[in-house]
């Protein structure tokens, strides 16, 4: 029987871009002993964001505020995990999608006639 495996050592890169390209190719467990990894926790880190100004219809709006009331959550965290989810499904679906399929669209904004 063999005994445990020597990792490889990992290159010195003159870039970021040049590592990220390394370890596109590359699989971690030839060069990192996962067995002693430990949990490492950022308590003071905080994620990084970005403000942004969004339009949206008033109709579109009363029912995203309606939505977080009944979750009780702030209808702007609500709207970020709704877009973050969306943005998960259209990335899982992205290599799916054949290249003369279009997307069809799964929400509409309503229309002015029917806002009232």
């Amino acid at each position: 029987m063999r005994g445990p495996k020597k990792a490889k050592t990992v290159p010195i890169f003159q870039s970021e871009a040049e590592e990220r390209a390394f370890w596109e190719t590359h699989d971690t467990t030839d060069y990192v002993d996962w067995s002693r990894a430990k949990l490492a926790v950022f308590p003071d880190l905080k994620p990084s964001t970005e403000t942004i100004s969004l339009r949206l219809p008033a109709g579109l709006l009363a029912e995203l505020k309606a939505l977080a009331n009944k979750r009780d959550v702030p209808y702007q965290s609500l709207m970020k995990v709704f877009l973050a989810e969306r943005v998960a499904r259209e990335r899982a679906t992205k290599t799916a999608r054949t290249p003369n399929r279009r997307p069809q669209p799964t929400v509409r904004a309503p229309s002015r006639a029917s806002r009232g």
